[in-house]
């Protein structure tokens, strides 16, 4: 085996995947294994274009660390902590729960009254919608991976092999796609790919590294254009209606069967703390509403790579440029960055203050895709041998994921 396939190959004998495995993988019922699966399916395609591109990050690179948080997201796993943590440190929050304690103190048993706090709490979190978070979240990332992954899939699939004089072949390739702009139309992926095919067979390292960047920037500005609606839908997910949280809150402050519930009930009519629990439910919403928000944007904006490095994308980039990528010449990337880099070969200001904001967005991810361009370790496999085991059988694997 040349050197050249082993470095395609996986450990574990692996293969880049085709077509057909990527839509078996997006048509994978449980959200969570799908999730992993699509994790797995990016690294492969990473390593495998990066074998062919000097070893480099491609778009798919930095896919596979995108599509891990979102598994986090997923899975609620450290969206519902950090609720519950700001919850607990709110003070407007705190006010709020305890005037909904007072409202409901005579008609709660003594043992429920003792952490009754801690339950109304658990009430928000219960009735935050975080579920709605979750599916945006993986709809989002069904959505650009049964199209993007697809065309990864194809493109390894046809020029996995580097040869020259291939230039109609990558013409063909590139008019299967759709002309227009996202997010319907594919333009920035029809010139993306050009490109890549382009720094497969360039021996200028320093062409090569602006081909990637260039390709990278333009698979990204698609993939954010197509995401919109699923990232503000994240964003908007949060409600905490004030009935709901009135009626969870009579659920968990008040024990027994419907009679009794019933009875209690009646007592707080009676004493006329019916109306004020309404109203206290009513502002604690509110205040939740707002915290909640904070929490699921938080989250959003958060980005954890190998070795532990986590990003926060609401601050600028900590990082600086590979000497490849530190002074620019290509005009196309270097027009393309005039619309979505408003701090040329600067990281100042790369901070997305506000998630929603599509080329804010642009602005940190394309400094980021610059400054991580030649980082070895995000080709470093996601999951254990053991977990890939598990998820190609189908199953959601053991361990931290």
């Amino acid at each position: 085996m040349s050197r050249t396939d082993a470095e395609v190959r996986e450990p574990g004998g692996g293969v880049p995947p085709v077509v057909g495995e990527v839509e078996e993988i997006a048509a994978h019922a449980d959200i969570v294994v799908r999730n992993l699966r699509i994790t797995h399916c990016y690294h492969r395609l990473a390593r495998a274009l990066a074998a062919r591109t000097g070893g480099a990050a491609n778009w798919c690179t930095f896919a596979v660390w995108a599509s891990k948080q979102v598994g986090q997201t997923i899975r609620q796993e450290d969206l519902v902590r950090a609720v519950e943590r700001l919850l607990k440190s709110s003070p407007e929050v705190a006010a709020g729960v305890d005037l909904v304690v007072r409202g409901v103190r005579r008609a709660v048993p003594r043992q429920t009254l003792d952490h009754a706090h801690s339950v109304v709490r658990q009430a928000v979190v219960a009735t935050a919608r975080l579920d709605d978070v979750s599916a945006a979240a993986a709809r989002g990332n069904l959505k650009v991976f049964e199209e993007i992954a697809r065309e990864f899939a194809r493109f390894l699939a046809e020029f996995g092999e580097v040869s020259t004089g291939r230039d109609g072949r990558i013409r063909e390739f590139c008019d299967a796609l759709r002309p227009g702009e996202p997010p319907e139309g594919q333009r920035y992926l029809r010139q993306a790919f050009a490109r890549y095919h382009r720094a497969m067979t360039t021996r200028d390292e320093k062409r090569r590294a602006e081909l990637l960047f260039l390709a990278n920037i333009e698979v990204g500005l698609h993939e954010q254009t197509r995401l919109q609606p699923e990232i503000a839908g994240a964003l908007e997910a949060p409600v905490v209606d004030p009935r709901e949280l009135e009626q969870r809150l009579f659920d968990l402050l008040l024990p027994g069967n419907r009679v009794v519930r019933w009875l209690r009930l009646v007592l707080l009519t009676v004493l006329g703390r019916r109306a004020a629990v309404r109203i206290a439910s009513e502002q604690l919403a509110d205040q939740a509403r707002r915290v909640v928000r904070e929490a699921v944007t938080r989250h959003l904006m958060t980005l954890s790579l190998p070795g532990g490095e986590v990003l926060d994308l609401s601050t600028d980039l900590p990082a600086t440029f590979p000497p490849l990528l530190t002074e620019l010449a290509d005009p196309e990337l270097l027009e393309l960055l005039r619309i979505v880099d408003p701090t040329p070969d600067s990281v100042a200001g790369t901070a997305a203050r506000d998630w929603a904001d599509l080329l804010g967005r642009m602005h940190y991810i394309a400094d980021m895709f610059r400054c991580h361009a030649v980082r070895a370790d995000l080709l470093d496999p996601p999951f254990t041998a053991e977990q890939v085991d598990a998820l190609q059988a189908g199953r959601r694997p053991d361990g931290v994921l």
